[in-house]
């Protein structure tokens, strides 16, 4: 099982930026497609954006492209998540997830290993 560690969440005004990151624990992280999910209040687990184990495939909810943008670091084991733009529709709990293969997916069971997240709130 892999470790998995966000940071990078707050509070900032609408049209600000913030930047998550995701570092892992294991030494297998570039073998894995990575991605963002987030759950506001009330709200189920959403896919935001999804890379490939090599960073060359990006995936992103129509709500976040342009927006957001996704990008891993295997050497430092580490995913992160440039948000921009933010609105307060944004405003929910990022979490980082592994997938089980190397291609990144949509769907929440295509990921094994998810951190504990990271509050983003985004005032208007």
């Amino acid at each position: 099982q892999v470790q998995l560690e966000e940071s990078g969440g707050g509070l900032v005004q609408a049209g600000g930026s913030l930047r998550l990151s995701c570092a892992a624990s294991a030494r297998t992280f570039g073998d894995y497609a990575m991605g963002w999910f987030r759950q506001a209040p009330g709200k189920g687990r959403e896919f935001v954006a999804g890379i490939s184990w090599n960073g060359i495939n990006t995936d992103y909810t129509d709500s976040v492209k342009g927006r957001f943008t996704i990008s891993r670091d295997n050497a430092k084991n580490t995913v992160y998540l440039q948000m921009g733009s933010l609105k307060p529709e944004d405003t929910a709990v990022y979490y980082c997830a592994r997938g089980v293969g190397e291609t990144s997916s949509r769907r929440l069971y295509a990921y094994r290993d998810w951190g504990q997240g990271t509050q983003v709130t985004v005032s208007s």
